[in-house]
């Protein structure tokens, strides 16, 4: 079953001289109990579907088609319900109850000249009818359990914990009342690579032993390798390519997958075998016609700059949109074993 079903999802940002499309089209599953993650690079549309989900997009943002579908409704209510649809009451529950979001930048969420048991009380009673004991002791045993000392980061101000522990925070703060679904948006930016490795040890505690179902959006390809059950590849707001996290890996279709795939760092392989992607993302001002991979792409035939192309299914959980995979060619050019 699928906790998020995302259909025909387009988000268009009007500016003065001219509209940028940051979701096209997008149809996009999230299954329940899994760890999906969704990769691409900067400006590729990841956050803006994130904040589609939760309805808070930003102005001049606007949602101009398509349907995001919540299942996670317990059975007595109605179980399918558009969220681009819910009044204010509905988003009132929707949000935090049932999902909730670790922002990328844990700084810019927390209010800087208020301690962090006032806000998460303010949090909390916002949403809920809870007496400020029965808070704190939640928030105590949430914060025990991303490993921090209660007593020392209740009392503090935002300024006084360093960039992880704000970090662990805000993940604790996502927990408070207890949602089914956890949205990641880029929850390791800035923090060096033993503190990330910490938080995702963390993350994947609070999955198995919560059953949370998560979407990971990150730019880092070997991060979705190491968490997550299954992937999605975004490009110019578009998904390119959705599949099983091993299955992708193994036998990746999309010539941009592959590309993000090679380009990842390894300590176990020979750094002359990492090549970056030629070129640059394009400029969503302006997008080239047919695929919008195609000038960055080795593989562009002359249909790929004429025509857009259509979702491929190749599996039971894999799709691909690209006219030219074929991964027999690929080997032969020597991008892939």
């Amino acid at each position: 079953m699928n906790i998020i079903e995302i259909r025909d999802l387009t988000i268009q940002f009007p500016l003065r001289n001219g509209t940028i499309t940051a979701a096209n089209h997008v149809d996009f599953d999230i299954p329940e109990g899994k760890i999906t993650g969704l990769v691409g690079e900067s400006g590729s549309g990841k956050s803006t579907m994130a904040s589609a989900i939760l309805r808070v997009v930003t102005s001049p943002g606007k949602i101009t088609s398509g349907s995001i579908i919540y299942n996670g409704y317990d059975a007595k209510d109605n179980v399918k319900k558009d969220i681009l649809k819910f009044n204010n009451a509905e988003l009132q529950r929707f949000r935090w109850k049932e999902v909730a979001m670790v922002f990328q930048a844990a700084q810019n969420a927390l209010n800087p000249v208020v301690r962090i048991d006032e806000q998460i009380i303010e949090t909390v009673q916002e949403h809920v009818d809870m007496s400020r004991e029965e808070i704190l002791k939640k928030a105590s045993d949430l914060l025990d359990y991303v490993r921090l000392e209660p007593e020392r980061i209740l009392k503090s101000y935002p300024h006084e914990l360093s960039g992880g522990m704000k970090q662990r925070v805000m993940i604790a703060f996502s927990l408070l009342l207890d949602p089914k679904f956890l949205i990641l948006d880029e929850p390791t930016t800035a923090l060096d690579v033993i503190t990330q490795d910490y938080i995702f040890d963390i993350l994947t505690k609070i999955h198995k032993e919560r059953g949370i179902t998560m979407l990971l959006q990150t730019h880092d390809i070997a991060v979705v390798a190491k968490v997550a059950d299954r992937i999605g590849v975004m490009y110019a707001g578009e998904v390119v390519e959705v599949g099983d996290i091993y299955e992708v890996f193994e036998d990746p279709k999309h010539p941009y997958t592959i590309g993000l795939i090679h380009a990842a760092p390894s300590l176990i392989d020979d750094l002359g075998k990492r090549t970056p992607i030629k070129g640059s993302p394009p400029n969503l001002l302006n997008l080239p016609s047919g695929c919008p991979f195609h000038p960055r792409c080795p593989f562009a035939k002359p249909v790929c700059k004429e025509v857009k192309p259509t979702t491929t299914v190749l599996g039971e959980d894999h799709i691909v949109k690209c006219h030219s995979y074929n991964n027999e060619r690929y080997k032969k050019e020597g991008l892939l074993a």
